[in-house]
């Protein structure tokens, strides 16, 4: 399955305009950290070791909107932190909208029922609720009891109020074909979300717990034999069929850190979300003082075992935009 049509439209607008223009480094998606602080404490993040004063902070809505417009991506996730703790997220997202952006809400949805009635539907919007696992699992990866029911609950509602939801799961080393199959089953068949996107446990150097990454051979065997028998063509998967080939092992590519960068109340963080190499101030200064070729795999240790999709799902969408072939084999996986 591939992207929705309509983003597929807007990207595919986005690039040919980057071509025409001869630009080597361009943002397809901005990440935007509004605030740092969240209602969880998950296992694999490490966003809320933030001092106290920092964890108060929240960026004002003009802030927000002068770097998506700055840096020119035509999709924003807005992130965190948890985004609903923000008191102006609907505010942000509605300037963002009227912009012409396609906007995506992280969230973990706990808050969710509560804000609901602050947004509208809009065919340039989603809800992206966390879920890492099936009940046990994912209340585990979150350290909190009840809140996947809380969730899915919360997905209901969204669906009924006629919002598109995605879901985003994050797959460790703890977890089987078997886990990533049961899950995707889940949201696929049972919840019926519009889009579901999955990625390997990445190497996040904040998050508490540093034993649950996958190793680059571990990950490519793990989604090989979940994606068997068909499943990967059946799951409404918010992904290219190249960056699913990617995490299977059956091509390779090098990372595009450039294309999903993360701005946070610290500025434009060096080289991208999982790294911490210093802040730019503007999105052009970033491109411009970051020595991007010491990153990647073979470059830098903590690259090495990184598939996340931040920095690889980028490179995939333009190997599909550029190749004739790839362009028929999304369309016709949509």
């Amino acid at each position: 399955m591939a992207l929705p049509l309509n983003l597929t439209v807007k990207m595919g607008s986005y690039l040919l305009k980057q071509k025409l223009l001869r630009r080597e480094k361009f943002p397809l998606i901005v990440e935007v950290e509004p605030l740092f602080a969240c209602n969880l404490k998950c296992n694999g993040c490490g966003k809320i070791q933030h001092p106290a004063g920092v964890l108060k902070q929240r960026m004002p809505v003009a802030q927000v909107i002068g770097a998506v417009e700055e840096c020119g991506a035509p999709m924003v996730s807005l992130a965190g932190g948890e985004p609903l703790m923000h008191p102006h997220i609907d505010l942000m997202t509605r300037e963002l909208l009227g912009r012409g952006k396609f906007v995506v809400l992280c969230t973990n949805a706990v808050l969710l029922p509560k804000h609901l009635h602050k947004f509208a539907p809009h065919r340039n919007f989603a809800w992206m609720v966390h879920i890492d696992g099936l009940r046990e699992r994912h209340d585990e990866s979150v350290s909190k009891d009840g809140v996947f029911d809380q969730a899915v609950e919360a997905i209901r509602q969204a669906k009924a109020a006629g919002f598109a939801v995605y879901t985003n799961s994050t797959f460790f080393n703890n977890d089987s074909p078997q886990d990533v199959i049961e899950v995707m089953d889940y949201l696929n068949d049972e919840l019926k979300v519009d889009r579901m996107e999955l990625s390997p446990g990445y190497a996040y150097e904040k998050a508490p717990d540093q034993d649950r990454f996958l190793g680059v051979e571990q990950t490519r065997q793990l989604f090989r034999k979940a994606f068997a028998d068909g499943r990967r063509r059946r799951w409404r998967l918010n992904h290219s069929e190249l960056y699913l080939d990617f995490l299977e092992g059956r091509t390779d590519f090098e990372c595009t850190p450039w294309a999903i960068p993360s701005y946070s109340l610290f500025g434009w963080q060096k080289p991208c979300y999982l790294m911490s190499d210093g802040y730019a101030a503007t999105y052009q200064e970033l491109l411009e003082t970051t020595d991007w070729d010491k990153y990647g795999r073979g470059k830098d240790p903590r690259c090495d075992n990184c598939m996340a999709h931040c920095g690889y799902e980028p490179t995939a969408v333009l190997a599909t935009m550029g190749s004739l072939k790839e362009s028929l084999r999304a369309i016709t996986a949509g």
